[in-house]
């Protein structure tokens, strides 16, 4: 129809990439507050200029389109400029959890491909462990913080240099971001989204989630998940919403950020909700501030909602339900529906469709059990290098989950259990199997079952139950002391029983609703 010239630049004048958005917002908004991280404040223009300096020095450094970088940091303003800097170039951003040990972060680089990694200089010696067991010698090596040796101080990158703009083109489909997640397996799978994907879910949770330009929001949780990172950070500044950034979710913390910074927008897992609401400080504090409230990561206890609902009574409180894979939002419980819908995870947001089916792929009727299924824009390109697990997912032209769920007539949804075994502790998601195979690692391990039990806190504990062998001498203690070596604080049991046998039906399945009844009253004794 037109010459490939012509063809081009009618793609170049439609390009709507992640990497496009902050540049537009700061034409619109130049003077207005982007970002807050500590002592540093930064407008929309200036946000805009130093992406525009760090993804040249990127370029400068080899890193070009396709290629990935790895990123290990708490939450940070540096963090925040990366995002948008790799988007620009079509660099594949790999958000690394920073919880987790050099073996897990090697097998992250190795599968990825990474052909660097940006690193908080705290975290410098867990990457440099990391990188040694991956076998990767060269590459961008970029040190958050002061510079060390082998390690590039990346501050530099974005306050000095040329701040024009980057003109590259980036299709809506090339891949942006590579997300790791625990799947049932026992190493991650590696997520790919495009704008496509995050364009479209940033577009479902701005028109369901009640999202504007005003907002003022806090961002504790970690942005290597892309529950904080896409549902709300990116989604700030596609709107020009104002972000303050914090390390951590210390609730002393935040509690006097919301009152400094009059933040009227907070995202929380139950966890943390419950921590706000256990300190001291806050009936002592000036919240009056906050309207909008959004949990996700797990179910919300309900004494705990109504509490929220009592303490907070002018804040509105949204239930963001999805996975990765649905970068990451596919089903909002909206304010007015919190109490009527106790314990649901609401109805398929605007851009996603959502239904459940059964082992043959066929849909089911309301008030039956089934797997939640979903199509939409908002979905993974697919599993990075992984074929079989992709179309597995992706079969009969829906994104499988793996949750299973009840739907009533109107489309409200319940997650009733999971088809593949995963924990949800304190907003991680944690791999049953990857955890049992670090415990089979131990002599004297004849069998174990690792799954969660409600927990006050953690909404799920991570518990074990192993049987020793038969001339043993294994404690509980041994167990905890052997994986302490292994896994990620969030990984490890907080519970270890050991037994003389795991209940299993007659076709040797371990029955693992059967242990989750049988210790449940272990949280409780704690």
């Amino acid at each position: 129809m037109y010459t490939d010239a012509t063809a081009a630049a009618i793609a170049r004048a439609r390009q709507h990439g992640v990497g496009d958005l902050l540049h537009r917002t700061a034409r619109r908004y130049p003077d207005k507050l982007a970002v807050v991280f500590g002592d540093q404040r930064f407008t929309y223009a200036e946000f805009d200029a130093a992406v525009n300096r760090c993804g040249r020095a990127l370029a400068e450094r080899g890193l070009a389109k396709g290629d990935r970088l790895a990123l290990l940091s708490h939450n940070c303003w540096q963090f925040a400029v990366l995002v948008f800097a790799t988007a620009r170039l079509g660099v594949v951003l790999v958000p690394v959890n920073f919880m987790l040990g050099a073996d897990e972060i090697a097998y992250i680089l190795t599968h990825s491909g990474a052909a660097g990694m940006v690193a908080e200089s705290a975290l410098r010696p867990t990457a440099d462990q990391a990188l040694a067991k991956a076998g990767i010698e060269g590459g961008i090596r970029g040190a958050i913080g002061p510079a060390q040796e082998g390690w590039e101080d990346v501050d530099a990158w974005w306050r000095e240099g040329d701040d024009s703009p980057i003109d590259i083109a980036v299709a809506d489909d090339d891949p942006l971001r590579l997300m790791y997640t625990s799947g049932t397996e026992s190493r991650p799978k590696g997520v790919l989204l495009s704008s496509r994907s995050l364009i479209s879910q940033y577009v479902s949770c701005i028109v369901d989630g009640g999202m504007t330009v005003d907002d003022v929001e806090l961002h504790s949780l970690p942005m290597y998940h892309c529950a904080q990172l896409d549902c709300f950070f990116s989604v700030d500044v596609y709107l020009g919403a104002t972000s303050i950034i914090l390390p951590a979710p210390d609730p002393a913390t935040m509690l006097a950020t919301i009152h400094r910074e009059r933040v009227t927008k907070l995202f929380c897992p139950p966890t943390v909700w419950i921590s706000l609401l256990r300190h001291p400080d806050f009936d002592r504090t000036d919240l009056s501030s906050l309207r909008k409230g959004y949990y996700g990561a797990s179910p919300m206890p309900v004494e705990v909602l109504r509490e929220l609902q009592r303490r907070l009574p002018d804040v509105r409180l949204w239930n963001f339900y999805g996975q990765t894979e649905m970068a990451p939002l596919a089903t909002i419980l909206r304010p007015d529906e919190q109490l009527a819908h106790l314990g649901s995870a609401g109805r398929a947001c605007l851009n996603v469709e959502t239904t459940l089916v059964d082992g043959f792929g066929e849909p089911v009727p309301p008030g039956q059990v089934g797997e939640i299924v979903h199509r939409s824009p908002h979905a993974a390109l697919g599993y990075y290098n992984d074929e079989e697990k992709t179309a597995e997912a992706f079969a009969g032209g829906w994104f499988h989950s793996g949750d299973l769920g009840v739907m009533t007539e109107d489309g409200y949804l319940s997650v009733v259990d999971r088809k593949k075994d995963m924990i949800k502790t304190g907003g991680e998601n944690v791999a049953s199997r990857e955890v049992e195979e670090a415990v089979y690692e131990l002599d004297g391990v004849a069998e174990v079952a690792v799954f969660g039990i409600s927990h006050p806190h953690w909404i799920e504990a991570v518990t074990a139950v192993v049987v020793p062998r038969a001339d043993s001498t294994l404690t509980a203690e041994d167990v905890h002391a052997h994986v302490k070596e292994r896994l990620a604080g969030f990984k490890r049991p907080k519970f270890v029983v050991l037994a003389d046998a795991l209940p299993k039906n007659p076709s040797g399945k371990i029955l693992k609703r059967d242990l989750r009844a049988t210790y449940a009253h272990l949280a409780a004794e704690e």
